[in-house]
């Protein structure tokens, strides 16, 4: 497996809201549609984190999950962690990113097990998608466990 990140990360130009367009299934987001994950600056350099999503169906039950990520080595800025648990930290790695426009993201941990395409928009162009799952795939990632995420339109 390659858990590489991208080498240039800029933290201000990746904070607000991005949608997942395609997820490895977890526990934690079972059943949960329309999922957007928000990213905001705090005072303490850190970062909150808002996961929010829909239960069954864009018209189910309203769900969010709060949590708090860091940068543990600022010279690995795209080397994240993040936790919504109190003190476990789980990593969160930059694996690919639109690092011009910051419109998409591959987003992955040092386990095979996660794996997430974040777009800023509910809808990723065919063509970025079918990129992203060919790196996927080329790090090492059984692409075919990814489910893709219905999306509201914006």
């Amino acid at each position: 497996m390659n858990y590489t990140t991208v080498e240039h990360f800029e933290v201000d130009k990746f904070l607000g809201k991005w949608y997942e367009i395609a997820r490895f299934q977890h526990r934690f987001e079972k059943d949960l549609v329309g999922v957007t994950a928000s990213y905001s600056l705090r005072p303490d350099g850190k970062i909150d984190v808002l996961n929010a999503g829909y239960k069954d169906s864009l018209t189910g039950e309203f769900k969010q999950a709060k949590g708090i990520a860091k940068i543990p080595d600022k010279k690995k800025p795209a080397q994240l962690k993040v936790s919504f648990f109190w003190i476990f930290y789980a990593d969160y790695f930059v694996l690919e990113l639109d690092t011009v426009n910051y419109q998409w993201a591959l987003i992955g941990s040092s386990s095979d097990k996660y794996l997430w395409i974040l777009a800023r928009t509910p809808n990723l162009e065919p063509e970025i998608y079918d990129m992203l799952l060919k790196k996927a795939k080329l790090r090492g990632y059984d692409i075919t466990k990814l489910v893709k995420v219905a999306q509201k339109d914006v």
